[in-house]
């Protein structure tokens, strides 16, 4: 029983108001023109010397050393394996 002055589910009967997301959680997502944006710089400067090298390391099937060599670079693993990632799509995306 509800709508009583006591109990569990005292109180006026109300309905719930539908709450849209937070802003706190598209924190961090990729936005449309940032993308561009990097895209085009991308194409434009081409790539860092060290990440010339992970590409290389890449190039000739040596996953690891390339992942402890971005490790070095970037300072830590998460970012080494993102890194490594970016790079072998980059490869992949030339050999096409």
């Amino acid at each position: 029983m509800t709508g009583i002055a006591a109990g569990l589910n005292k109180g006026f009967i109300v309905t719930k108001k539908p709450e849209g997301p937070r802003p706190a959680a598209r924190k961090g997502l990729q936005g449309k023109r940032p993308a561009f944006v990097r895209k085009v710089m991308r194409e434009v400067v081409g790539f860092a010397p060290y990440e010339k090298r992970i590409l290389e390391l890449l190039r000739i099937g040596k996953d690891k050393r390339a992942l402890k060599y971005a490790k070095r670079r970037l300072g830590t693993h998460i970012r080494a394996k993102r890194k490594r990632e970016e790079m072998s799509e980059a490869l992949r995306s030339t050999r096409r």
